[in-house]
């Protein structure tokens, strides 16, 4: 019999395609209509933090240089009050294999379908992840497929996307380059189900496991060189499992009171599968046409249950402009002689106004950078945001308009933070789970579960239900 291929057809059949293409049974973490069970799903994963950094040393994974950015350092201390001016610390996360951290999350999905028997893997990537799928899968011999959202309705990509594309297919991935909008999922879903291959999913409790190993190696070796745990570890956010996997890898390293800082860059007003605004961000990831979505609702992604939940796990949230994001990568490249991709760059550039007001014997940690090319640099995009209409100059980053221009600044005390308030984005995440499945009548374990899952009071959770109209049975 011929399987449906519509679109209606192949959406109705996800969650049998994803547990066929994961080996991960979700059904059985589910307590409610709304509660699931994530402790024990991480705890299912029978790979310990030792074990996967065994798995990444055979991989050549991991174990990335921790470097004290100390002309940075200098810049911030002329810039700050007597007695303040944190040393700021970077993990040099482009020297992994592919040239970024998700090497650590790639690595141990692989392996898992390698281990399980699957002759190849599939991923949906805006192209970083993917080539780190690509390069996983050649060092063990699997097939790999990209399915990668790269162009507009008229053909055009960005050079950062193209570039990625471009990274993909060197290290020996088939590439499937689209439009955007939501033929992206479809089209991920059918080859799934046409291949029969792996979902290394970015969000799988294995892929979230494999960055783990990148809190633990920040806790030990600031510990080693210091004598203490960072005070502060940035964590550029999107998915939302960067930020998961490292505070998970510091708390297992005993970096408790560590907090965790995310990071993105300010795009509101962009809609990300918009046709319109597609090319007029010049941030393909890290912004918050990922992170505030990703951030009120984990469940987006391509499983059913993800694993990188950042609420549970976020001290603290700050937006920082495109142009800060820029002037900042050229500071690490002019003053450190360190030329990197814009990812890492993005919580940098937060860094770079925090420890302008921490202590100066406090440390902060950024935890990744990426590797940089042709189309990621700076140059590239802001050619291309020329091109596109967007507004160019120097001035006050507060003046910058999302999709209209980008406005660079007049020196470092132009670079601040700009707070989120993480209590509406805790609201926002309880409207949405009882929106979405509808619910109406909230149960003590719903509301234990929302508790975890927000870090929030009894009393927070309750008042947030109560305006949403649900009913209480306790």
């Amino acid at each position: 019999m011929t399987r449906d291929l519509s679109y209606e057809a192949v959406m109705g059949r996800k969650n049998e395609i994803m547990k066929k293409a994961l080996g991960v049974d979700y059904d059985q973490y589910e307590l409610s209509q709304l509660a699931f069970d994530y402790d024990t799903m991480m705890e299912d994963v029978e790979v310990s933090i030792k074990e996967v950094q065994r798995i990444q040393e055979e991989v050549s994974v991991g174990r990335t240089p921790l470097i004290e950015l100390k002309n940075l350092n200098a810049l911030v201390k002329k810039f700050s009050e007597e007695g303040k001016g944190a040393k700021i610390l970077i993990k040099d996360e482009a020297c992994n294999p592919s040239g970024s951290y998700k090497d650590r999350r790639a690595s141990l999905s692989v392996y898992m379908a390698k281990k399980l028997g699957y002759k190849g893997v599939v991923t949906a990537t805006s192209g970083n992840y993917g080539a780190a799928v690509a390069s996983q899968a050649a060092k063990l011999g699997l097939k790999c497929i990209v399915v990668q959202e790269c162009y507009d309705s008229q053909g055009i990509g960005q050079p950062e996307i193209l570039e990625k594309r471009r990274k993909c297919e060197a290290l020996g991935a088939e590439v499937l380059s689209l439009t955007v909008g939501p033929e992206l999922f479809y089209t991920f879903l059918s080859v799934l189900e046409e291949t029969g291959y792996f979902n290394a999913s970015l969000y799988s409790s294995f892929g979230i496991r494999g960055i783990e190993t990148l809190g633990v190696e920040i806790a030990e070796e600031v510990m080693a060189r210091y004598g203490k745990y960072p005070e502060v570890v940035l964590a550029t956010h999107a998915g939302g499992g960067n930020l998961t996997g490292t505070a998970r890898g510091l708390k297992a390293a005993g970096a408790k009171d560590t907090q965790v800082v995310g990071v993105s860059v300010d795009l509101k007003g962009l809609h990300m599968a918009s046709d319109k605004d597609f090319n007029k961000k010049s941030f393909t990831t890290g912004h918050t046409g990922f992170g505030i979505p990703f951030t009120t609702f984990p469940d987006r992604s391509d499983v059913p249950r993800s694993a990188a939940r950042p609420l549970r796990y976020m001290d603290a949230y700050y937006l920082v402009k495109q142009g800060e994001v820029f002037y900042m990568t050229e500071a690490l490249a002019q003053l450190e002689g360190l030329e990197r991709g814009p990812a890492g760059n993005t919580s940098l550039t937060a860094a770079f106004a925090m420890a302008r007001e921490m202590k100066d014997t406090d440390i902060l940690v950024v935890q990744e950078t990426e590797y940089t090319g042709a189309g990621k640099h700076p140059q590239s995009q802001l050619s291309f945001a020329r091109e596109r209409g967007i507004d160019l100059y120097v001035g006050d980053p507060e003046e910058e308009v999302p999709g209209k221009s980008i406005v660079l600044p007049r020196g470092p005390l132009d670079i601040k933070l700009r707070p989120v308030d993480l209590s509406k984005l805790k609201k926002s995440l309880i409207r949405n789970y009882v929106t979405m499945k509808d619910i109406k009548r909230v149960t003590e374990l719903d509301l234990f579960y929302l508790m975890e899952e927000t870090r929030s009071s009894y009393e927070f959770v309750k008042l947030a239900l109560q305006l949403e109209g649900c009913e209480l049975v306790l």
